[in-house]
């Protein structure tokens, strides 16, 4: 072949390169996460970015049992990559409902833990001291408080009106089904009865009483923070969130009540673990990469650190939370622990969840 032909071929050759992704650059990955993680990882999100050049990652944002829902039933209109839901046992939850349904594996490896936090409850100071006079959270307390409907019926001052607590909707978040698993199993406690029995009448009552005085439940833990926040004393009194976001929050609640909620720390409490998965339907094996990448990112000690700055608690042992620069848990946060008194248990097995909801869904 002459020089000039040989010219032209390279020239070619080059400008179909040109035109010809190689694998694994320019990668667009999709992140679904619960709420929760919203605020960290939007600021990851661009730190990942620009050491990542060639991969762009798309956020997303949903309750952590509608992340589950929304990919099985195929209902987004985006092609998740990554899903990291409040709750590990979601994507086990995923992975049984998807084998059923397909008869293959959703992952395209085990899970991987992320960030982790557990339940609390968050209350205005003078309410919570009324409400708890001995300073410890009492399931049966707030029970009786929301049957008797006012402040005045437990001891509190009349002109605070109406007893208002707030939680997540059961069957679209975490925070929620945790909550009524928790609530339902003190309840059974009390009256002599199996932990897992929902059958009983006192634990129907429990569960309509809930739902009754829970006027349109939010879908999601942040929404409910920010919405308990905004709306303040005599219209949201106590509610149940993650501890991550109550600390996180904190200071808004200062700014916009002019005083900060404390934090009341459940005894059981569970602790629930952001987890994140890799999805095959529609994933590529770049962008599965790609997915990888992001993950061991977020696992990384100064990411692990950032999460902690977002009141959440490291997966990574080299991160303690007293070190960490602007630590929530050195701000002197009125209740907050580095190490709660009381016992933490893991999220409740999927069939007392999957009771919660249908609890839920029955009561009127």
């Amino acid at each position: 072949m002459s020089k000039p032909l040989i010219s032209l071929a390279i020239i070619a050759a080059s400008a179909g390169l040109a035109f010809v992704p190689l694998p694994g650059v320019n990668q667009t990955i999709t992140i679904v996460s619960g709420s929760e993680l919203q605020e960290p990882l939007k600021l990851l999100e661009a730190r990942f970015e620009q050491q990542n050049p060639s991969i762009q990652i798309n956020l997303e944002f949903q309750g952590s049992q509608d992340i589950v829902n929304q990919y099985i039933d195929d209902n987004n209109d985006f092609e998740p990559t990554v899903l990291i839901p409040a709750n590990g046992q979601l994507l086990d939850d995923l992975s049984q409902r998807w084998q059923a349904q397909y008869g293959s594996e959703p992952f395209y490896e085990t899970p991987q833990p992320i960030a982790k936090t557990m339940l609390v409850a968050v209350s205005w100071p003078e309410r919570a001291q009324v409400l708890f006079p001995d300073g410890q959270f009492q399931w049966q307390r707030l029970e009786d408080a929301m049957a008797g409907g006012n402040w005045s019926k437990i001891g509190g001052n009349a002109a605070w009106g109406s007893f208002d607590f707030v939680t997540t909707d059961p069957t679209r978040s975490n925070s929620g089904q945790l909550t009524m698993g928790l609530w339902s199993q003190a309840e059974a406690k009390s009256n002599s009865l199996n932990a897992s029995d929902f059958g009983q009448n006192n634990v129907q009552t429990l569960f309509g009483l809930v739902k009754r005085s829970v006027y349109q439940p939010p879908r999601s833990t942040d929404i409910l923070l920010q919405e308990f926040i905004t709306r303040g004393p005599n219209d949201a009194d106590i509610a149940t969130v993650y501890e991550s976001i109550a600390l996180h929050r904190w200071e808004q609640s200062s700014a916009t009540q002019g005083q900060p909620y404390q934090i009341l720390y459940l005894d059981p409490t569970i602790e629930t673990i952001s987890t994140a998965a890799i999805v095959r339907r529609d994933v590529s094996g770049g962008e599965a990469k790609a997915g990888r990448q992001f993950i061991d990112f977020l696992m990384a000690p100064d990411q692990q650190a950032v999460f902690v700055q977002y009141g959440f608690r490291p997966m990574s042992a080299n991160v303690d939370l007293a070190s960490v620069p602007d630590s929530p848990w050195s701000k002197n946060i009125p209740g907050a622990m580095v190490n709660p008194n009381g016992k933490v248990s893991s999220p409740p097995d999927r069939s007392v969840v999957e009771e919660v909801i249908r609890q839920w869904q029955r009561a009127n």
